[in-house]
């Protein structure tokens, strides 16, 4: 069986040497390149590859945004993911975009080519720093932060996307209160901005209800 791999990358020197090395494994056959997540939808679309090997930062449509399109319009589409980024809420992103498999890029070449063939047989590679850091995730989300009813209220209008004067109207407080509110919350979850603190609040189901009036 022949694997077909579309390779997703916005660094040109990158992406040909990733279309190289993939050229180059037993077994593969790279189908097309794309050097942003619009134009690896329109690829994946056309080409239909039996594995995306997809970066995340990217300009136009980052790699998450792509993984969900990509998946919207083919559900059996797999998604490997090949980045330098190593954070929590990036690779949980990913996954939870439906991403199969997260690699690193100072992963050994033959590292890569094997999780690429892993992807097409239907299993799920994880690099062991990724792996790591879904271990202390697990581990973070057991020992779950005690909020108080308002600070939860806050958290998942964060979670929401309003800003702190809408959050201060919405719940007939002040933007100062709502600010406070927030900066016990961050430093309770563990969180250091509100990008990171929506992340949070839409992992742990406190987005959407407390958008309802």
């Amino acid at each position: 069986m022949t694997v077909r791999v579309l390779v997703v990358d916005d660094h040109p020197v990158v992406r040909d040497g990733l279309v190289q090395l993939l050229a180059a494994g037993e077994g593969i056959h790279v189908v097309g390149a794309a050097a942003d997540g619009a134009e690896a939808v329109a690829v994946a679309t056309s080409e239909k590859p039996d594995v995306v090997l997809m970066d995340l930062s990217m300009p136009v449509m980052d790699g998450c945004q792509a993984t969900r399109r990509i998946l919207a319009a083919d559900p059996d589409a797999r998604v490997l993911i090949l980045t330098s980024f190593t954070d929590q809420d990036g690779i949980l992103e990913a996954l939870d975009a439906g991403a199969v498999g997260y690699m690193l890029k100072d992963a050994e070449p033959a590292e890569l080519l094997d999780a690429v063939r892993a992807v097409a047989r239907g299993e799920s590679p994880l690099d062991p720093k990724v792996a790591a850091a879904l271990l202390r995730s697990r581990v973070a989300a057991r020992q779950e932060p005690e909020l108080t009813g308002r600070e939860r209220e806050v958290l998942g209008l964060v979670g929401n996307g309003l800003a702190n004067k809408q959050i201060a109207r919405r719940l007939g407080i002040s933007e100062k209160t709502v600010k406070a509110h927030l900066t016990n919350v961050f430093q309770r979850i563990g969180v250091s901005d509100r990008t990171q603190a929506a992340l949070w609040a839409e992992r742990h189901g406190l987005a959407g209800e407390a958008g309802r009036p």
